[in-house]
């Protein structure tokens, strides 16, 4: 008898070298990564004279692709976003409703599901199994969440602070960040058993 597609699908992220494929086991993993997102959106930093909180999430939608793959990375992001919009307080300062994802920072929180997805499909064709490529997948995932957030932010201030508003305070923290992934994303791929690739 084949094998259901779903079943016989090529491994491509870390989790996939973990244990066999499940929904039910996919369905965990989507939650637990949402999750985490809400947890790493109370780790804030408010600064006055922007809309735009500094904080933890940035790493989540990162590690949700890089870890997840795309279409479990994006969903991940997706349902934390239905979370805060149905009155969970998920988002940054224990935050919630849809009015957040209309405001100054939606952009951002709107980048960080493309985010997941882009740097999941990049991560399921081996990017991120070396240092080179994961420091690539992660440019790559910042800028897939800072051009919708400028982009939405720009109904809110005026041209000349958007940068300075939505850019440049945030550079320096999310340059750890891609860092720190930069780092553990090889590392995890050793550990798990998964070979390098070009």
């Amino acid at each position: 008898m084949a094998q259901p597609a779903y079943a016989a699908e090529r491994p491509g992220a870390i989790v996939d070298l973990m244990g066999a494929r499940s929904l039910a086991r996919d369905a965990v993993l989507v939650v637990a990564m949402s999750l985490l997102t809400a947890l790493l959106a109370q780790v804030q930093i408010r600064l006055a004279f922007t809309p735009v909180p500094i904080t933890g999430q940035t790493f989540a939608f990162l590690m949700a692709g890089a870890a997840l793959g795309a279409r479990r990375g994006i969903a991940s992001q997706l349902l934390y976003l239905l979370m805060g919009a149905v009155g969970l307080p998920v988002f940054a300062g224990g935050a919630a409703h849809l009015a957040i994802i209309a405001g100054a920072s939606g952009g951002y929180l709107l980048g960080g599901a493309v985010c997941a997805y882009g740097v999941g499909l990049l991560a399921e064709r081996g990017w991120g199994r070396t240092v080179a490529t994961a420091l690539l997948a992660m440019a790559v995932g910042e800028f897939l969440v800072y051009v919708p957030g400028l982009l939405d932010l720009a109904r809110f201030v005026p041209p000349s602070q958007l940068l300075t508003d939505g850019l440049y305070p945030f550079i320096p923290g999310d340059i750890l960040k891609v860092l720190v992934v930069t780092a553990l994303l090889p590392l995890s791929w050793r550990l798990v058993g998964g070979r390098p690739t070009a």
